[in-house]
């Protein structure tokens, strides 16, 4: 195990080169006036000197290879550009989008496992009986169903009729709140921030603007968790040992907590794992719908206005989630299953 971690970390930066030139050699293939107005920190037209003095400031005259070679040690040292679609450095906006998504992330991932292990057992425990069959067919429909039109219908029936589960990220209330000085961010997550700051205001109007899109998020990526879990369990209800306990007479939940649970751990984290980093990614279709600031609307607005910083650090930003990601996830497997070994 200590050689394949070894040789896995000594691989992800390698990894992450590879990928970081792909990135940069794609978007490179812009012609290099359009690509000189993709760098420009200004809102204003570009005249023929600004576009010259661009392609100097950041070497477009110059040969690829060179390019990546001086963007590549500007990276390292920090400086990812600036980012025109955010009016602020990629840094400074990827501080600014990323707390947004994993806030999103974590509170649609935990009702995931939670509820979805929950509904899966029980219905392969359960075979061929309604519960089964319901959450069978509402698995299957809430997976087949487009994520914009899940996230439009909790959109319409909670804040267009129920007025609760509104947009945004919070309040026209607590923005004036913020900018007034009176509550001060420490982290970027607003529910944290406002447990720090002690204001249960903010923190009731946080929740009800993350629950919208937290559910959309929920209804839609919970189904597969669920068929993965119940297949799963299905299998090992079908073994010899799974006989045996049932003629020894211990009941389901003793089984189920014992055994089974245990058992379907590897496929769990497999699907879960993979999810959470894709929600780490930015849910681009329901941050737009319900218009929260986070890294994935960042990525879709640097990409509609060709803002080249701005796609490079969010590129690099994802990449670098799913290295991490699946090495923790190899790292699990061994955790919740000694019997894997990758020497």
């Amino acid at each position: 195990m200590k050689k394949y971690l070894i040789k896995k970390i000594f691989f992800i930066p390698l990894t992450f080169l590879g990928i970081s030139f792909i990135i940069f050699f794609s978007i490179n293939m812009l012609p290099t006036s359009i690509l000189a107005t993709g760098y420009a920190s200004t809102d204003k037209e570009l005249t023929k000197k600004d576009i010259e003095e661009l392609i100097k400031k950041y070497d477009l005259d110059k040969g690829i290879l060179k390019r990546y070679i001086s963007w590549l040690s500007k990276t390292f040292c920090g400086d990812l550009g600036y980012s025109t679609s955010a009016k602020m450095s990629v840094t400074d906006a990827i501080k600014l989008y990323l707390p947004a998504t994993c806030e999103l992330a974590l509170f649609s991932i935990i009702p995931i496992f939670l509820i979805g292990n929950f509904l899966g057992l029980k219905s392969a425990f359960k075979r061929n009986s309604y519960f089964d069959k319901i959450v069978k067919f509402l698995s299957t429909f809430f997976y087949s169903m487009p994520s914009f039109v899940i996230g439009i219908v909790i959109l319409y029936v909670f804040y267009g009729i129920f007025g609760i589960f509104k947009p945004q990220r919070y309040s026209l209330e607590t923005e004036i709140l913020i900018s007034s000085g009176n509550f001060t961010i420490y982290t970027g997550f607003m529910i944290l921030d406002s447990i720090i700051n002690l204001n249960l205001q903010v923190l009731f109007d946080s929740l009800m603007h993350l629950l919208g899109p937290s559910l959309a998020i929920f209804v839609g990526t919970s189904a597969i968790f669920i068929k993965i879990t119940r297949s799963s369990a299905l299998e090992e209800l079908n073994k010899d040992y799974v006989r045996m306990l049932k003629a020894k007479g211990l009941d389901y939940n003793c089984i189920v907590s014992k055994h089974i649970r245990k058992n379907i751990l590897i496929p769990q984290i497999t699907i879960g794992g993979f999810q959470f980093i894709r929600l780490l990614s930015g849910v681009v279709i329901i941050e737009t719908i319900f218009d929260w600031p986070g890294i994935g609307s960042w990525g879709v607005k640097s990409a509609w206005q060709l803002d080249i910083a701005g796609l490079m650090g969010f590129s690099l930003l994802i990449s670098a989630f799913f290295l991490i990601g699946n090495l923790v996830i190899d790292i699990l497997y061994v955790i919740v299953d000694p019997r894997i070994r990758y020497d």
